[in-house]
């Protein structure tokens, strides 16, 4: 592993003009890691951000082959990350080396999946509606659209992917396929993953001859207003809390030239369990569910935090059996001392709280977090009391016992906007309560049938994404290869001669990509 350097990254170099220096932490121990890292004066922003934009025309007028073999090259020197590395994240982190493993396939394994959609041209959205210059009373014109890329995009790290969320992750890798430079702020809980992961962009760049400025890094604390609000940046990506991707989105929409964020901020991925699985199953649903809310630690955005059943002896006996295995369950180390501290703040809004009971769970003590079991009462869901609409980030979860089929029904009516929403039931459940499913697709961004919501597929069918407050805008996808969506503008081009029209418009479609032409699908020439 080489040196750290703590440097920002500019342009294709390196800057520290700054006098501040800030220290990356061991996550079990507390202990300073080796290294400053040198926070960005607000000169270096301007910097970043102008590096990306006058990378921009180059690299956006590359062919989709030129930018797929970039990602390639990404994910090829992300790979190439060795044992050492694997380490230095596992210190800042407290995860384990198993699960940076898997994060490092999964990161670049989804560089090579936006890889693919650029080669096979569906991205561009090509739509053709040829002249029409006998039709009456009015003659149609030649027109012709296809999407490009937004512009720089600045694009925040995540804590608790320190990899697949982060300086290299699906916000990164998505924006790049569309054609747009990124300028990433790097997450003050592990910046020397960063540096090293941002060191493999940039040697992949190189490589591949990619315009300087094509990605950017810059770190500290309060860099990240000064990038929202620079007239260079036309988009934002940001996994993180409720609070931070609400400020966001008021910075942006306060600039002279408002831009969209796309957050993904806040989830807590209601579990239906439904009667007949109880009795079929409770067992396993009891071992499965904790499984996934203790996993990680809880850290994980799609952690169930909330579990509903109907009332019966079945569902009572069921809740017991998850309380029983929830004190069973060992403490574990969180991300850092600040996840804890939200962790414990977020506990104690729920032992406050004169609807709310406590059910399982050691009181919490040092520096690790241990799992809690709740039970509120249901007039709070129904009655949209904010205390069951927050997520606890970490190994808790809230169980909610309904009265009847009209009670559940009302209970998520009065939820928020979800990542996910899971059911957990036998075929006879699916067909008594039917209702569920359409009710669902108004709130959650993905609806599962026994299973659990923790793990999500890269994929071309995933979304995770979700009304608000998952999401600033239910439309897209942070996960999956509709990602790349969100920083894709259409232009239309009419009587254009071809000579003129972008190639996946010309006549002869010489990228053999599918087009809509006069409203059918086509592979074919004109």
């Amino acid at each position: 592993m080489s040196q750290l350097l703590g440097h920002n990254y500019i342009g294709g170099s390196r800057s520290a003009a700054g006098t501040v220096k800030l220290q990356s932490v061991d996550a079990s121990t507390g202990e300073a890691l080796p290294g400053t890292f040198v926070q960005a004066t607000p000169q270096e922003v301007d910097a970043a951000a102008k590096a990306a934009a006058a990378a921009y025309p180059a690299y956006r007028s590359l062919s989709a082959e030129r930018r797929a073999q970039f990602l390639d090259a990404i994910a090829d020197e992300l790979d190439a990350l060795g044992d050492d590395f694997v380490a230095v994240v596992c210190r800042e982190t407290a995860l384990p080396a198993a699960r940076i493993q898997g994060e490092r396939g999964r990161t670049s394994g989804q560089m090579r999946l936006f890889a693919k959609v650029l080669r096979r041209g569906d991205f561009y959205g090509a739509r053709i509606d040829q002249a029409l210059p006998e039709r009456k009373p009015l003659p149609r014109p030649d027109l012709r659209q296809y999407r490009i890329g937004l512009g720089p995009v600045a694009v925040f790290g995540a804590s608790n992917f320190p990899l697949a969320f982060s300086t290299a992750g699906g916000d990164t890798a998505s924006a790049l396929a569309a054609g747009c430079p990124v300028v990433f702020k790097a997450h003050s809980g592990h910046m020397a993953t960063a540096e090293q992961v941002a060191d493999a962009i940039i040697r992949a760049a190189e490589k591949t001859d990619m315009p300087a400025g094509v990605f950017n890094m810059i770190y500290g604390g309060g860099v990240g207003e000064a990038l929202v609000k620079h007239p260079a940046i036309q988009a934002v990506g940001f996994t993180g809390s409720l609070r931070g991707g609400r400020a966001l989105c008021d910075m942006a929409a306060a600039r002279a030239q408002p831009i969209p964020v796309f957050a993904e901020m806040s989830s807590i991925n209601p579990v239906i369990v439904l009667p007949q699985a109880l009795q079929a199953r409770s067992e396993t649903v009891a071992r499965d569910l904790t499984a996934s809310v203790v996993q990680g630690c809880g850290q994980f955005c799609t952690n169930p935090g909330l579990v509903i059943g109907i009332r019966s002896p079945q569902f009572s006996a069921f809740v017991q059996q998850v309380a029983g295995l929830i004190n069973d369950q060992p403490a574990q180390t969180m991300l850092n001392a600040g996840t804890l501290s939200s962790y414990g703040k977020g506990l104690q809004k729920l032992l406050a709280h004169p609807g709310v009971t406590h059910l399982a769970g050691s009181a919490q003590q040092g520096n690790q977090a241990q799992p809690q079991l709740f039970k509120a009462d249901v007039g709070l869901l129904i009655d949209g009391d904010e205390v069951l609409q927050e997520e606890i980030f970490g190994p808790t979860t809230v169980f909610v016992e309904v009265a009847d089929q009209a009670q559940l029904s009302a209970a998520l009516h009065g939820l928020h906007g979800q990542l996910t929403a899971t059911i957990i039931g036998e075929p006879g459940d699916f067909e008594q309560f039917g209702e569920l499913t359409p009710l669902l697709e108004q709130k959650v961004g993905r609806i599962l049938l026994n299973g659990y919501p923790t793990g999500v597929e890269v994929c071309d069918s995933m979304v995770h994404g979700g009304p608000y407050p998952a999401t600033s805008d239910a439309r897209g996808t942070s996960v999956g290869t509709l990602a790349i969506d969100r920083f894709l503008r259409p232009v239309c081009f009419q009587n254009y001669p071809d000579s003129l029209l972008p190639d996946p418009l010309k006549n002869a479609n010489p990228l053999g990509i599918q087009r809509l032409v006069d409203g059918q699908p086509s592979r074919e020439g004109l």
